[in-house]
């Protein structure tokens, strides 16, 4: 680990101990995005981890600076998710944008003095992003105008740019996909009500609707034809940010167990000497060394041809794991375990909703079964039994012949 991966991951994780642990449940109950809490992760260095030193960001590989996720989720994994697509969207603006982009946003993105979020998923659409129906018009000046909707926005009222999927045509497919940054002040951009969700209120998400929204050229991201293409990329990103943050989750849950478990006396000793409760958590903390390994070699697989694998066993077995570790752990407090101020069951729910964002872990279980079957495909056959009738049917065939 590099001496800078290592000061900027303990940034990481003073800010999750000492911003984020301490105040979650006050910004969930005001619900509202913690904007001073952001830009303290800003001057932490935290909201430009993969952009380049030339604009103001830490210039760090995917494989290190996802790591910082990990010490987020100690913290809260919402807000760790947040602040990963604002990175993801930063990245793809400092490496992508137009010269003119860059010089009036990318500082300002890396500071954390603005924030960013991704605009892909629709309302009817869900995990298939073939039916889209974002429309861009580009104008005879060059400029873009767009009109649609999208849904599951992150940081929707918050945000100050949003890099948005669009289709520039009515043909089927995604050849005329595009990715343009929309900024939020745009007229005839507007938001839908805010999803009330179960434990993460202070992060506002809700359905974007574009009227009519006209933008610059110099906002194009990634041009005519690469939209898709990109937009996949961010979400393998996306998928190993949120395997990152669970392990940050899962070590947390871990950790309350076993602080509880350690003092509580039961049965003429502590919790903690009975060995089922050690059977419990030792379990707990296999799957948490486990999805670390499992995170970390899909970030460094990210850019190569073995990504989006990578990142799909990532997201299917990591957030399942956090959401076993946070039940188990809630199991072992008893219940004291269903209480708020021990905050398992929160922690909970937050597994839950890592294992849907992104690409369910259903999704994740469908690129991984056409991998398999493409691996198939270059295997020698073995010899399969024939039932009855099939052996009559084939017997016929060659009679036939």
């Amino acid at each position: 680990m590099s001496e800078k991966l290592d000061a900027i991951l303990a940034a990481a994780h003073t800010h999750a101990t000492e911003v984020v642990a301490p105040n979650v449940d006050a910004w969930n109950a005001a619900k509202a995005w913690p904007r001073d809490a952001s830009d303290k992760a800003g001057a932490a260095g935290l909201t430009g981890l993969y952009a380049p030193e030339d604009w103001g960001g830490q210039g760090l590989p995917l494989s290190e600076g996802i790591q910082v996720y990990e010490q987020l989720g100690l913290g809260d994994g919402a807000y760790a998710f947040a602040l990963s697509m604002h990175n993801i969207c930063t990245f793809a603006g400092c490496g992508y944008g137009t010269d003119a982009f860059k010089k009036k946003w990318a500082r300002d993105l890396t500071a954390g003095r603005k924030l960013a979020n991704f605009a892909l998923t629709e309302p009817q659409s869900g995990s298939d992003p073939m039916k889209m129906y974002t429309r861009a018009m580009i104008n005879g000046d060059g400029t873009w105008t767009i009109s649609g909707s999208k849904a599951w926005v992150s940081l929707a009222t918050e945000a100050d740019i949003y890099f948005t999927v669009v289709k520039t045509s009515d043909a089927p497919g995604h050849k005329d996909m595009a990715m343009i940054a929309i900024p939020a002040d745009a007229p005839g951009i507007s938001f839908g009500p805010l999803y009330e969700t179960p434990s993460y209120n202070f992060l506002p998400m809700s359905e974007m609707y574009l009227d009519n929204v006209v933008v610059s050229e110099e906002n194009i991201i990634l041009p005519i034809g690469q939209g898709l293409q990109g937009s996949l990329m961010a979400i393998d990103i996306a998928r190993v940010s949120i395997a990152s943050g669970c392990c940050g989750l899962m070590q947390a849950a871990l950790d309350t167990a076993l602080s509880y478990s350690k003092s509580r006396k039961m049965f003429g000793g502590k919790n903690l000497d009975l060995d089922g409760i050690q059977w419990m958590l030792g379990e707990v903390a296999t799957d948490l060394e486990a999805s670390k390994l499992l995170y970390r070699r899909a970030a460094e697989a990210l850019g190569t041809p073995d990504g989006p694998l990578m990142a799909a066993h990532a997201k299917r077995f990591v957030p399942d794991a956090a959401v076993k570790a946070a039940n188990t752990c809630t199991q072992v407090l008893g219940g004291m375990g269903l209480l708020q101020p021990y905050g398992l069951d929160g922690l909970s729910r937050l597994a839950q909703m890592l294992r849907i964002v992104d690409g369910t872990t259903e999704i994740s279980r469908v690129v991984i079964g056409r991998a398999l079957q493409k691996r198939a495909a270059g295997l020698p056959d073995l010899p399969v039994p024939k039932g009855f009738g099939e052996r009559d049917e084939e017997a016929s065939s060659i009679a036939a012949q």
